[in-house]
């Protein structure tokens, strides 16, 4: 076992061979959005991030599915299911069966095998002092899907904010195979500021971030100030705000948008200080126009996470 259960991390590892080692995730949720098939892209793509996140190529995947057969048509699971089919095809993933239920409740997602080289895996916890941090997607999703319950959001920045979340993950984490990238994870459940958390956690190193180039969706920033602020923000901040220090200078919402859960977020790389730009540009280049140098790992104050 390389990574397992001893350490927070995106997936686990475990070596087959000297050159081939198998990464293992399994991920799950009810729909972020109205539309059945891109509810079963986001699924798919959400559950596929992982793999990436750990270096590593998808291989195969077995959906997971809770269905209320008595409250739906069984059209609305075809197209979930097609969703997360045409999402696998596209990362080169054969989908290998499953395992359906019957629930009160939906819920669509993927148990996913992926491979990677046993010295090539990437984790949370290695980064170095001076390395620069990329986030490949903007943040706000979490607000975003909590206005859309409110009837707030207008027709694009819905669609927009759709394709984000069903966007894989993929072509970042072929990019940064060409870099030194020393750690990686992506931005789900805990917001940004709470899977940076993770990672400086034990390190001994903090962060320092800069709110103005943190890349965030049109209108969520607006939508916070209205309070259409998603409850597990609001956990994600008193888990974690004791080692985060935000400057008074900062706009007093950007907080809410730094700890907002996201559905399929983009990649956190922390790349080696002379390589950063280069990076950036590769990634800008390949179509992720998004991507954004946030901030720089520090010597200290250790396990702190500063924002100005």
């Amino acid at each position: 076992m390389l990574v397992g259960l001893d350490r927070a991390d995106d997936a686990g590892v475990y070596r087959i061979s000297d050159d081939l080692a198998m990464i293992q995730t399994v991920d799950f949720f009810t729909p972020v959005v109205d539309d059945p098939y891109w509810f079963g892209q986001i699924a798919a793509a959400n559950a596929l991030s992982d793999i990436y996140a750990m270096g590593g190529q998808p291989k195969t995947a077995m959906n997971l599915v809770a269905f209320p057969l008595r409250q739906m048509d069984l059209s609305v699971l075809r197209q979930i299911l097609q969703g997360g089919i045409d999402k696998m095809r596209e990362a080169g993933v054969v989908l290998m069966g499953g395992h359906s239920v019957e629930d009160k409740e939906l819920k669509y997602g993927l148990s996913v095998t992926g491979f990677i080289h046993p010295d090539r895996v990437l984790t949370k916890k290695n980064f170095r002092p001076g390395d620069r941090l990329i986030l490949t997607k903007p943040l706000g999703t979490g607000i975003i899907n909590t206005a859309i319950k409110a009837g707030m959001v207008p027709a694009d920045v819905i669609e927009s904010a759709t394709r984000l979340m069903a966007a894989l993950n993929r072509k970042p984490a072929e990019i940064m195979q060409d870099f030194p990238v020393h750690a990686c994870t992506d931005i789900t459940g805990f917001g940004l500021l709470g899977h940076l958390a993770e990672m400086t956690d034990g390190s001994g190193l903090g962060l320092r971030l800069r709110a103005d180039t943190i890349p965030v969706i049109p209108k969520a920033l607006e939508f916070a100030g209205m309070g259409l602020i998603p409850a597990g923000a609001h956990r994600n901040r008193e888990f974690r705000e004791a080692m985060v220090d935000i400057a008074p200078s900062v706009n007093r919402f950007v907080p809410y948008v730094l700890f907002d859960p996201q559905t399929s977020g983009g990649l956190l790389m922390a790349v080696a200080p002379e390589k950063a730009e280069a990076l950036l540009d590769r990634l800008r280049q390949s179509g992720l126009e998004e991507s954004a140098m946030i901030g720089t790992v520090v010597e200290g104050p250790a396990e702190k996470i500063v924002v100005v």
